[in-house]
């Protein structure tokens, strides 16, 4: 009764931006906590952001200043805006839901498909 479907990934060169949706069925979308994470082959699923109930937003190291994450509730969608895009980057995207907060990431109770990240050197 709840989905969250990912896209907006593709390739992009270096520099470049891309923006992310998650799409989410169901009701109260806006009282889940949302997270972005992405995975790259054969690596461990890492932490991107948190975009929290009451708007609060907490970042990873490695794309402070350059990734904003913001939702549309009337929408019922969750954004991932990524700029000055580096092939670090290149991975699959996740979104998730969750409600429970701990430290600066949720407790994910619902993942999406995941949306494929290529950014060329």
């Amino acid at each position: 009764q709840v989905q969250l479907v990912e896209s907006g990934g593709g390739l992009v060169q270096a520099g470049g931006s891309l923006r992310l949706s998650c799409a989410a069925s169901g009701r109260s979308f806006s009282t889940w906590h949302m997270g972005w994470y992405r995975q790259a082959p054969g690596k461990d699923r890492e932490f991107v952001g948190t975009l929290t109930i009451d708007s609060s937003t907490y970042y990873a190291d490695s794309v402070k200043g350059r990734f904003t994450i913001s939702r549309d509730n009337a929408k019922n969608t969750v954004y991932l805006q990524m700029n000055s895009l580096k092939p670090e980057d290149t991975a699959v995207y996740y979104c998730a839901a969750g409600t429970v907060l701990i430290g600066m990431q949720i407790n994910p109770t619902i993942w999406g498909q995941g949306t494929q990240v290529t950014v060329s050197s």
